[in-house]
């Protein structure tokens, strides 16, 4: 089946991977929608060379310039969140990326279910502020909601045929970025270039110093929460230097199954568009000689206090994970450009959740209220 595709966030990390796959398989995919917050000379590369129907631009500043840009291209251009938002819900769409970073890509999402539309989520924070409603939008609408980090696709692989099965817990494997086994001193020294250098993936600057930090991790446990079902205490974090487990599921009978493969995030991009079918590729394969010991350990959560947090936050549920993530966009944004210290993220996002409103059972229009109210909070703290 050739499937149509909206990719949000076209210009970043996961969506040119995903354009990549698209080049790989053009009798399967093709490209309707491309959108990006920013980057408007990549985006407009990307039209040239795919000629989707639509190209958003969220920053409207640069709405000009692209329209001139594509002038002589049968293309509509559009500028705005609202307009993302809006090409999401296509009727000539079958399936929408959504690789948008942070907190931005969670109306989309919500837009693209409403209207029935697959979702192929690679925007983690979606499902970590508001998991409950997007999975209730998922059952209600009869749409998959098909995960895309590579952590939540291999969950996702090994239960493909295990639904009537009961899980007993899950476990996350985490890399455990470049400082594993350093101690709270070292890392009040970290600087941005040392912190953006992962061992074993190659992302964005945001979720690269996530890694870092281990809040990733505790972001995927609460998004794997929701995309499984799962309550907080069968979630387990396993730090795995090399990467190759992506992840693993336990069973009620003591059975473990895993998912593994070399790091590369083309492979759970393809298998999230092609699902259900598996589709062929040239990608690197694993050989278990190149890598003859495989190695795990615990997380070290008195170091990487994010975890905790995280773990925290989503026990006690309500909007405290969405005011987390929005602590921690504003903390890992002061980290990147020399306004916090590598450690103080951690006390930003600790600080804001204790001054934050509380709301117990948030509806959808509470969380741009509370993202906003944590924002404001978390830079507050950053002036003092």
């Amino acid at each position: 089946m050739h499937k149509r595709l909206a990719i949000l966030g076209s210009t970043g990390s996961i969506g040119t991977q995903a354009l990549e796959v698209v080049d790989t398989h053009p009798e399967k995919f093709s490209v309707e929608v491309l959108t990006a917050n920013n980057n408007v000379d990549a985006l407009i590369a990307q039209a040239l060379k795919y000629q989707p129907n639509v190209v958003v631009i969220g920053n409207k500043d640069k709405y000009a310039h692209i329209k001139e840009a594509l002038a002589s291209q049968p293309i509509k251009v559009y500028a705005g969140q609202e307009a993302i938002e809006q090409v999401a819900a296509m009727s000539n769409v079958d399936m929408v990326l959504t690789s948008m970073v942070g907190f931005s890509g969670l109306l989309p999402t919500v837009r693209a279910l409403e209207a029935g539309i697959p979702v192929a989520l690679a925007n983690k924070e979606t499902l970590v502020v508001a998991g409950e409603i997007i999975m209730a939008l998922s059952a209600t609408k009869k749409v998959p909601v098909i995960p895309v980090d590579s952590e939540h696709s291999a969950i996702f692989q090994c239960l493909q045929g295990e639904m009537d099965n009961s899980i007993e817990k899950i476990m996350l494997t985490a890399s455990g970025g470049p400082f594993r086994g350093k101690g709270v001193e070292f890392l009040r020294k970290v600087t941005r270039c040392q912190a953006l250098n992962h061992p074993n993936w190659k992302m964005g600057d945001k979720i690269t110093i996530d890694s870092a930090s281990l809040m990733n991790k505790g972001l995927e446990a609460i998004e794997a929460r929701w995309l499984f079902d799962l309550k907080p205490e069968q979630i387990e974090i396993v730090v795995h230097p090399q990467s190759i487990v992506h992840s693993m599921v336990q069973f009620q009978d003591g059975s473990i199954k895993a998912q593994m493969g070399l790091p590369d995030m083309k492979l759970p991009i393809q298998y999230a568009l092609g699902y259900p079918g598996r589709l062929a590729n040239g990608f690197p394969r694993f050989s278990f000689t190149d890598y003859p010991s495989l190695t795990f350990e615990r997380a070290d959560v008195s170091v990487f206090r994010n975890l905790s947090i995280a773990f925290a936050a989503m026990n006690s549920g309500g909007n405290t994970p969405c005011v987390m993530n929005a602590a921690n966009e504003v903390a890992v944004d002061a980290f990147l450009n020399g306004r916090c210290g590598f450690v103080e993220m951690s006390d930003i996002i600790e600080k804001t959740i204790e001054k934050c409103h509380f709301i117990s059972s948030p509806s959808l229009k509470d969380y741009p209220e509370s993202d906003a109210e944590a924002r404001q909070i978390a830079i507050s703290l950053l002036r003092k």
